[in-house]
Protein backbone atom coordinates (compact mmCIF):
# COMPACT_ATOMS: atom_id res chain seq x y z
CA UNK A 1 0.00 0.00 0.00
CA UNK A 2 1.12 3.52 -0.32
CA UNK A 3 1.79 5.91 2.29
CA UNK A 4 2.15 9.77 2.75
CA UNK A 5 5.50 9.23 4.94
CA UNK A 6 7.62 12.43 6.48
CA UNK A 7 11.48 11.68 6.67
CA UNK A 8 12.31 15.16 7.72
CA UNK A 9 11.13 18.84 7.39
CA UNK A 10 9.59 19.61 4.26
CA UNK A 11 11.08 15.75 2.97
CA UNK A 12 7.48 13.94 2.17
CA UNK A 13 7.47 10.83 0.43
CA UNK A 14 4.99 8.71 -1.13
CA UNK A 15 6.09 5.48 -0.21
CA UNK A 16 4.99 1.75 0.16
CA UNK A 17 4.13 0.19 2.88
CA UNK A 18 3.47 -3.00 4.63
CA UNK A 19 -0.09 -3.85 5.67
CA UNK A 20 -0.10 -4.71 9.45
CA UNK A 21 -1.64 -8.21 10.42
CA UNK A 22 -5.16 -8.64 11.21
CA UNK A 23 -5.74 -9.85 14.84
CA UNK A 24 -8.92 -11.54 16.00
CA UNK A 25 -10.51 -8.14 17.08
CA UNK A 26 -9.16 -5.83 14.97
CA UNK A 27 -10.35 -4.74 11.35
CA UNK A 28 -9.01 -3.60 8.11
CA UNK A 29 -9.73 -0.60 6.11
CA UNK A 30 -9.30 1.34 2.96
CA UNK A 31 -9.00 4.60 3.65
CA UNK A 32 -10.33 7.00 1.71
CA UNK A 33 -10.00 10.58 2.89
CA UNK A 34 -7.62 12.01 5.63
CA UNK A 35 -7.73 15.84 6.60
CA UNK A 36 -4.43 17.69 7.86
CA UNK A 37 -4.14 18.87 10.65
CA UNK A 38 -1.88 21.78 12.52
CA UNK A 39 0.11 19.10 14.14
CA UNK A 40 0.77 17.14 10.31
CA UNK A 41 1.70 20.91 9.34
CA UNK A 42 4.32 21.62 12.02
CA UNK A 43 5.59 17.91 11.43
CA UNK A 44 5.80 18.80 7.58
CA UNK A 45 7.39 22.02 8.48
CA UNK A 46 9.47 21.92 11.69
CA UNK A 47 9.99 18.10 12.14
CA UNK A 48 7.41 18.61 15.07
CA UNK A 49 6.81 20.62 18.12
CA UNK A 50 8.17 21.63 21.04
CA UNK A 51 10.58 18.86 22.50
CA UNK A 52 8.56 16.10 20.27
CA UNK A 53 10.62 15.54 16.86
CA UNK A 54 10.88 12.99 14.00
CA UNK A 55 13.45 10.64 15.04
CA UNK A 56 12.61 8.01 12.51
CA UNK A 57 10.07 7.75 8.88
CA UNK A 58 6.71 8.14 10.33
CA UNK A 59 3.14 8.31 8.56
CA UNK A 60 1.29 10.95 9.42
CA UNK A 61 -2.45 12.04 9.56
CA UNK A 62 -4.86 11.24 12.01
CA UNK A 63 -8.29 12.30 10.99
CA UNK A 64 -8.91 9.69 8.40
CA UNK A 65 -12.24 7.73 7.74
CA UNK A 66 -12.73 4.77 5.04
CA UNK A 67 -14.47 1.59 4.37
CA UNK A 68 -14.45 -1.83 6.00
CA UNK A 69 -12.50 -4.42 4.05
CA UNK A 70 -11.81 -7.60 6.04
CA UNK A 71 -12.58 -8.00 10.29
CA UNK A 72 -10.83 -9.93 12.64
CA UNK A 73 -13.10 -13.55 14.25
CA UNK A 74 -13.85 -12.20 16.87
CA UNK A 75 -15.27 -8.38 15.67
CA UNK A 76 -18.62 -7.95 16.17
CA UNK A 77 -19.23 -4.39 15.95
CA UNK A 78 -18.86 -3.95 11.98
CA UNK A 79 -18.84 -5.54 9.17
CA UNK A 80 -17.41 -5.21 5.49
CA UNK A 81 -18.95 -3.07 3.38
CA UNK A 82 -19.46 -0.53 6.36
CA UNK A 83 -17.68 2.94 6.12
CA UNK A 84 -16.76 4.12 9.63
CA UNK A 85 -14.80 7.27 11.22
CA UNK A 86 -11.45 6.47 12.78
CA UNK A 87 -10.82 7.32 16.35
CA UNK A 88 -6.88 8.21 16.53
CA UNK A 89 -7.06 7.35 20.26
CA UNK A 90 -6.56 4.18 21.57
CA UNK A 91 -5.62 4.20 25.41
CA UNK A 92 -4.75 1.31 27.40
CA UNK A 93 -7.47 1.01 29.82
CA UNK A 94 -5.50 0.00 32.43
CA UNK A 95 -3.55 2.85 34.17
CA UNK A 96 -4.81 4.96 37.15
CA UNK A 97 -6.50 7.69 34.53
CA UNK A 98 -8.37 5.42 32.04
CA UNK A 99 -9.83 3.42 34.98
CA UNK A 100 -10.98 6.97 36.25
CA UNK A 101 -12.75 7.19 32.93
CA UNK A 102 -9.69 10.03 31.92
CA UNK A 103 -8.89 7.65 28.83
CA UNK A 104 -7.14 11.19 26.75
CA UNK A 105 -4.45 11.38 29.81
CA UNK A 106 -4.06 7.48 29.34
CA UNK A 107 -0.44 6.68 30.32
CA UNK A 108 0.26 4.80 27.73
CA UNK A 109 -1.70 6.19 24.63
CA UNK A 110 -1.14 5.47 21.26
CA UNK A 111 -2.48 8.25 18.81
CA UNK A 112 -2.32 7.75 15.63
CA UNK A 113 0.54 10.03 13.69
CA UNK A 114 2.33 10.85 16.37
CA UNK A 115 6.09 11.06 17.29
CA UNK A 116 5.97 11.46 21.01
CA UNK A 117 6.86 7.89 21.84
CA UNK A 118 9.59 5.91 20.12
CA UNK A 119 8.96 3.87 17.64
CA UNK A 120 6.65 6.44 16.56
CA UNK A 121 2.73 5.62 16.41
CA UNK A 122 2.14 5.30 11.90
CA UNK A 123 -0.42 7.46 11.31
CA UNK A 124 -3.75 7.29 9.01
CA UNK A 125 -2.43 8.31 5.80
CA UNK A 126 -1.97 4.93 4.19
CA UNK A 127 -4.16 3.57 1.89
CA UNK A 128 -4.86 -0.05 3.93
CA UNK A 129 -5.13 1.04 7.88
CA UNK A 130 -5.82 -2.08 10.22
CA UNK A 131 -7.03 -0.72 13.82
CA UNK A 132 -8.71 -1.65 16.85
CA UNK A 133 -12.56 -2.83 16.53
CA UNK A 134 -13.07 0.53 19.21
CA UNK A 135 -11.39 2.56 16.84
CA UNK A 136 -13.36 1.93 13.71
CA UNK A 137 -16.97 3.99 14.30
CA UNK A 138 -19.80 3.31 11.99
CA UNK A 139 -20.38 6.22 10.31
CA UNK A 140 -23.57 6.69 7.60
CA UNK A 141 -22.39 9.40 5.84
CA UNK A 142 -19.91 10.74 3.17
CA UNK A 143 -16.20 9.94 4.06
CA UNK A 144 -15.08 13.65 3.30
CA UNK A 145 -17.65 14.56 5.91
CA UNK A 146 -16.77 11.66 8.34
CA UNK A 147 -13.33 12.68 8.63
CA UNK A 148 -13.85 15.93 10.57
CA UNK A 149 -15.10 13.68 12.71
CA UNK A 150 -11.92 14.35 15.25
CA UNK A 151 -11.14 17.62 14.71
CA UNK A 152 -15.20 18.43 16.36
CA UNK A 153 -14.09 16.08 18.83
CA UNK A 154 -11.46 17.73 20.14
CA UNK A 155 -13.95 21.17 19.93
CA UNK A 156 -17.20 18.71 22.21
CA UNK A 157 -14.68 18.26 24.58
CA UNK A 158 -13.33 21.75 24.98
CA UNK A 159 -17.35 22.83 25.11
CA UNK A 160 -17.61 20.23 27.69
CA UNK A 161 -14.59 22.21 29.96
CA UNK A 162 -16.68 25.59 29.79
CA UNK A 163 -19.42 24.35 30.65
CA UNK A 164 -23.13 25.43 29.64
CA UNK A 165 -23.09 27.41 26.27
CA UNK A 166 -27.04 27.98 26.44
CA UNK A 167 -27.19 31.98 26.74
CA UNK A 168 -23.34 32.95 26.79
CA UNK A 169 -21.67 35.60 25.10
CA UNK A 170 -18.55 33.58 23.46
CA UNK A 171 -15.04 34.50 22.01
CA UNK A 172 -13.16 32.64 19.56
CA UNK A 173 -9.64 33.62 18.88
CA UNK A 174 -8.23 31.68 16.26
CA UNK A 175 -10.33 31.32 12.90
CA UNK A 176 -8.22 28.11 11.84
CA UNK A 177 -10.34 25.00 11.83
CA UNK A 178 -10.30 24.21 15.48
CA UNK A 179 -11.50 27.82 16.24
CA UNK A 180 -14.17 27.53 13.49
CA UNK A 181 -15.58 24.09 14.82
CA UNK A 182 -15.53 25.82 18.62
CA UNK A 183 -17.92 28.56 16.93
CA UNK A 184 -20.18 26.13 15.27
CA UNK A 185 -20.31 23.75 18.57
CA UNK A 186 -21.14 26.78 20.65
CA UNK A 187 -23.52 27.89 18.11
CA UNK A 188 -25.38 24.41 18.45
CA UNK A 189 -24.97 24.65 22.38
CA UNK A 190 -27.37 27.42 22.37
CA UNK A 191 -24.84 30.61 22.47
CA UNK A 192 -26.80 34.15 22.45
CA UNK A 193 -23.34 35.99 20.80
CA UNK A 194 -20.46 34.36 18.84
CA UNK A 195 -17.62 36.93 18.15
CA UNK A 196 -14.12 35.46 16.46
CA UNK A 197 -10.92 36.97 15.67
CA UNK A 198 -7.86 36.22 13.41
CA UNK A 199 -5.20 38.28 12.05
CA UNK A 200 -6.46 37.59 8.46
CA UNK A 201 -9.35 38.75 6.99
CA UNK A 202 -9.84 35.15 5.00
CA UNK A 203 -10.93 32.71 7.45
CA UNK A 204 -12.97 35.16 9.49
CA UNK A 205 -15.14 35.16 6.28
CA UNK A 206 -15.56 31.44 6.90
CA UNK A 207 -16.60 31.48 9.92
CA UNK A 208 -18.92 34.65 9.34
CA UNK A 209 -20.89 32.10 6.99
CA UNK A 210 -20.69 29.31 9.12
CA UNK A 211 -22.60 31.37 12.13
CA UNK A 212 -20.24 34.15 13.93
CA UNK A 213 -22.35 37.06 14.77
CA UNK A 214 -19.11 39.36 14.44
CA UNK A 215 -15.34 39.08 13.32
CA UNK A 216 -12.88 41.18 13.91
CA UNK A 217 -9.20 41.43 12.21
CA UNK A 218 -6.68 42.39 15.17
CA UNK A 219 -4.49 43.13 12.83
CA UNK A 220 -5.95 45.89 11.22
CA UNK A 221 -8.61 46.58 14.29
CA UNK A 222 -7.15 45.38 17.61
CA UNK A 223 -9.39 48.47 19.13
CA UNK A 224 -12.77 46.62 18.38
CA UNK A 225 -11.81 43.91 20.23
CA UNK A 226 -10.39 46.35 22.95
CA UNK A 227 -14.04 47.83 23.43
CA UNK A 228 -15.21 44.90 24.48
CA UNK A 229 -13.08 45.12 27.86
CA UNK A 230 -14.69 48.20 28.69
CA UNK A 231 -16.66 47.81 32.44
CA UNK A 232 -13.93 44.82 33.10
CA UNK A 233 -14.69 43.01 30.38
CA UNK A 234 -18.21 41.25 28.28
CA UNK A 235 -17.64 37.73 26.81
CA UNK A 236 -18.86 34.64 29.35
CA UNK A 237 -16.51 32.21 27.69
CA UNK A 238 -13.38 32.25 25.45
CA UNK A 239 -12.34 29.30 23.23
CA UNK A 240 -8.56 30.39 22.69
CA UNK A 241 -7.55 28.65 19.66
CA UNK A 242 -4.36 30.39 18.07
CA UNK A 243 -2.06 29.44 21.00
CA UNK A 244 -0.60 32.82 20.60
CA UNK A 245 -0.22 35.04 24.33
CA UNK A 246 -1.12 38.23 22.35
CA UNK A 247 -4.16 36.34 21.71
CA UNK A 248 -4.50 34.81 25.42
CA UNK A 249 -4.36 38.83 26.74
CA UNK A 250 -6.78 39.94 24.92
CA UNK A 251 -8.94 37.52 25.23
CA UNK A 252 -8.94 37.92 29.64
CA UNK A 253 -8.99 41.76 28.94
CA UNK A 254 -12.67 41.61 27.09
CA UNK A 255 -13.67 38.25 28.66
CA UNK A 256 -15.89 39.49 31.90
CA UNK A 257 -15.27 38.48 35.83
CA UNK A 258 -15.51 34.80 36.47
CA UNK A 259 -15.95 34.31 33.01
CA UNK A 260 -14.40 30.35 31.88
CA UNK A 261 -11.18 31.13 29.48
CA UNK A 262 -10.25 27.59 27.44
CA UNK A 263 -7.42 27.03 25.96
CA UNK A 264 -7.58 25.30 23.39
CA UNK A 265 -4.98 26.10 20.82
CA UNK A 266 -1.09 24.98 21.47
CA UNK A 267 1.86 27.86 20.91
CA UNK A 268 5.23 26.83 19.75
CA UNK A 269 6.80 28.29 22.79
CA UNK A 270 5.97 28.88 26.05
CA UNK A 271 3.00 31.39 26.16
CA UNK A 272 3.18 34.34 29.22
CA UNK A 273 0.10 34.47 31.21
CA UNK A 274 -1.18 38.04 32.49
CA UNK A 275 -1.97 36.34 36.07
CA UNK A 276 -2.98 39.73 37.82
CA UNK A 277 -5.89 39.70 35.45
CA UNK A 278 -7.07 36.05 36.13
CA UNK A 279 -6.90 37.07 39.57
CA UNK A 280 -8.57 39.86 39.54
CA UNK A 281 -11.04 39.25 37.57
CA UNK A 282 -11.65 35.45 39.33
CA UNK A 283 -11.51 33.86 36.49
CA UNK A 284 -11.38 29.88 35.44
CA UNK A 285 -8.80 29.33 33.34
CA UNK A 286 -9.08 25.47 31.89
CA UNK A 287 -6.74 23.07 29.89
CA UNK A 288 -8.57 20.87 27.33
CA UNK A 289 -6.38 17.65 26.06
CA UNK A 290 -8.02 15.35 23.10
CA UNK A 291 -10.74 13.73 23.77
CA UNK A 292 -12.25 10.46 24.55
CA UNK A 293 -16.22 9.57 24.72
CA UNK A 294 -16.87 13.22 22.51
CA UNK A 295 -15.62 10.80 19.11
CA UNK A 296 -18.64 9.02 18.89
CA UNK A 297 -20.96 12.04 18.97
CA UNK A 298 -19.27 14.02 16.74
CA UNK A 299 -19.85 10.87 13.97
CA UNK A 300 -23.20 11.00 15.13
CA UNK A 301 -23.54 14.89 14.92
CA UNK A 302 -22.19 14.93 11.67
CA UNK A 303 -24.16 12.08 10.24
CA UNK A 304 -27.64 13.59 11.62
CA UNK A 305 -26.24 17.03 9.65
CA UNK A 306 -26.82 18.62 13.17
CA UNK A 307 -23.87 20.82 12.30
CA UNK A 308 -23.06 21.46 8.52
CA UNK A 309 -18.73 21.41 7.97
CA UNK A 310 -18.98 21.73 4.57
CA UNK A 311 -17.68 25.27 4.27
CA UNK A 312 -14.87 24.09 5.98
CA UNK A 313 -13.39 22.04 3.52
CA UNK A 314 -11.85 23.35 1.22
CA UNK A 315 -10.25 20.96 -1.25
CA UNK A 316 -9.77 17.25 -1.58
CA UNK A 317 -5.97 16.92 -2.73
CA UNK A 318 -4.77 12.87 -4.42
CA UNK A 319 -2.75 11.32 -2.12
CA UNK A 320 0.14 11.58 -5.40
CA UNK A 321 0.21 14.90 -4.72
CA UNK A 322 0.35 14.94 -0.82
CA UNK A 323 3.48 17.93 -1.22
CA UNK A 324 0.68 20.45 -2.41
CA UNK A 325 -1.67 19.35 -0.47
CA UNK A 326 0.46 20.48 2.43
CA UNK A 327 1.72 23.53 1.12
CA UNK A 328 -1.82 24.34 0.57
CA UNK A 329 -3.29 23.98 3.59
CA UNK A 330 -0.03 25.93 4.96
CA UNK A 331 -1.62 28.81 3.37
CA UNK A 332 -4.70 30.50 5.55
CA UNK A 333 -5.61 32.84 2.84
CA UNK A 334 -6.78 29.67 0.85
CA UNK A 335 -7.98 27.12 2.70
CA UNK A 336 -9.14 26.11 5.79
CA UNK A 337 -9.55 22.47 5.94
CA UNK A 338 -7.33 20.61 3.41
CA UNK A 339 -7.54 16.72 2.71
CA UNK A 340 -5.93 14.45 1.01
CA UNK A 341 -7.91 11.25 -1.07
CA UNK A 342 -6.59 8.02 -0.59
Amino acid sequence: MKAAVIHAPHDLRIEECDTPGLGARDVKLRIRNGGICGSDLHYFHDGGFGTVRIQEPMILGHEVAGEVVEIGSAVTRVRPGDTVAVNPSLPCNACRYCLEGQQQHCLDMRFYGSAMRMPHVQGGFREVLVCAESQAVPADMPLHRAAFAEPLSVCLHAARQAGPLMGRRVLVTGAGPIGALCAMVARHAGAREIVATDLMDEPLATVRRIGADRTINVATDAQALAAYGADKGYFDVVFEASGSGAALAGALQAARPRATIVQVGIGAAETPVPLNVVVAKEMTLRGTFRFHAEFELAVQMLASGALDVAPLLTEIVPLAEATRAFTLATDRKRAMKVQLAL
